[in-house]
């Protein structure tokens, strides 16, 4: 499948379309649909929607991108992970059906999800957009609810340099009639997202107008124009997974669903690699008394929200282990951790044709003010750090496919 198209990243939407038509048009068969987008927090208020749904009793499909362990962790139909035997077949039908025509890996295997949810009873689904929005495979279904989560600088290179070009990829989402929750926004961003659904007419349920969020004694309040929640704080850590948590109760109440769901939301969401304390496997025995954490975010404001969370956290040595693309700002990345962090320890991605070598990530860190130094693997990595400090706190952080290579190495 990968040698059918020599682009990774081509964007456009014949060739989905063009497939779907092939395949009797499976999009057009799917559970009520929920479609988010976004650059920062999309998987994480996708989790918390689904943690909701589920409370509520509902079978809920979900497709993510991308998986970090497993290619199955994309597809899960009514509440589980595809087994290895329906992903083949659905995946087989797919590539007969395409013909040995142009088309790129993430959408074959996105009109695969389809297929495989169109055949598979539940209650809704929900889809993450993979890239941008307009032109993201994804971006075939007419949905019940839109939500567009924070917009940032990411992805130039398909999406565009400006916050404004990004969010009008982003909008692209929007569809007419269709209510869309917006999270918070920069003024820029939110113009061009508030024009979109002007011009479709879609309501908008956007942060600091039609819902409010905030932190209180420890405690999650939410007020819309139904009314106030008290609940509990979300189960994901940090205070950006506060308003993430706001955008998902405002999509549950657009959608018509009461306190309980928006509890289960609060409470019962997981969602790997985003701050994650790991706290059993062989990486976490080769650590010993230090803490091993694990975070796949990998651009500036990922960079910053994991500064706030760590700036909270009981104070410990924080040494830090960074592997990161060579597509990504990874300055902007590390520098709101460098006041925090005593060194960081750059290695290679393994298997990963993009990655930056150690070398080069250890010459950007120093770059914005942090000691570096490099391992031949994260192996040697931890164990280099455990051996000077044996009550580190230590964080691996930089990109998801490190975090998937954490994942399954500590499987």
């Amino acid at each position: 499948m990968m040698s059918l198209h020599p682009k990774i990243i081509d964007l456009t939407l014949d060739r989905v379309w063009r497939l779907l038509e092939a395949l009797d048009h499976p999009e057009r068969r799917l559970p009520p649909v929920i479609h988010v987008a976004g650059t920062n927090g999309k998987g994480s208020t996708l989790a918390m929607i689904r943690a909701g749904l589920e409370g509520a009793g509902k079978r809920v499909h979900v497709y993510t991108s991308p998986h970090l362990a497993r290619f199955h962790e994309r597809i899960r139909l009514a509440g589980t992970l595809i087994t290895e035997d329906h992903l083949t077949d659905v995946l087989d039908r797919c590539y007969a059906a395409n013909g040995g025509e142009s088309i790129t890996y993430f959408e074959i295997t996105t009109v695969a999800a389809l297929l495989a949810f169109s055949e598979t009873d539940a209650d809704y689904t929900l889809l993450e957009v993979g890239l941008g929005g307009r032109l993201d495979a994804t971006n075939v279904v007419d949905p019940v609810l839109t939500a567009i989560t924070p917009v940032s600088i990411d992805h130039t290179q398909f999406l565009g340099d400006t916050l404004a070009a990004i969010a009008g990829e982003k909008a692209g989402i929007i569809k007419r009639g269709v209510p869309c929750v917006v999270g918070p926004q920069p003024d820029e961003a939110l113009e061009v997202i508030e024009a979109k659904a002007a011009r479709l007419g879609a309501p908008l349920l956007a942060h600091g107008q039609q819902w409010q969020v905030s932190q209180e004694r420890g405690r999650l309040i939410f007020q819309d124009e139904t009314g106030l929640l008290d609940l509990p704080r979300p189960a994901l850590i940090g205070a950006h997974q506060v308003e993430n948590a706001g955008a998902a109760l405002a999509g549950l109440r657009a959608l018509g669903f009461g306190e309980d769901a928006c509890e289960a939301a609060m409470t019962d969401a997981s969602w790997p690699a985003r701050m994650q304390r790991l706290r059993e496997g062989p990486l976490v025995e080769a650590a010993g008394a230090a803490e091993l954490w694990l975070d796949g975010g990998h651009n500036p404001s990922a960079g910053a929200a994991l500064a706030s969370v760590l700036a909270e956290l009981p104070r410990r040595p924080l040494r830090l282990v960074c592997g990161m693309l060579n597509t990504k700002d990874v300055s902007g990345f590390m520098r709101p951790l460098a006041d925090l962090a005593q060194d960081l320890t750059a290695v290679s991605i393994p298997g990963e044709a993009a990655t930056l070598t150690a070398r080069e990530t250890a010459k950007v860190a120093r770059s914005v003010g942090l000691q570096a130094g490099t391992a031949e693997s994260l192996d040697a990595a931890i164990r280099d750090i455990v051996a000077e400090t044996p009550e580190a706190r230590i964080l691996i952080c930089g990109s998801l496919y490190l975090a998937g290579h954490v994942l399954r190495a500590n499987g």
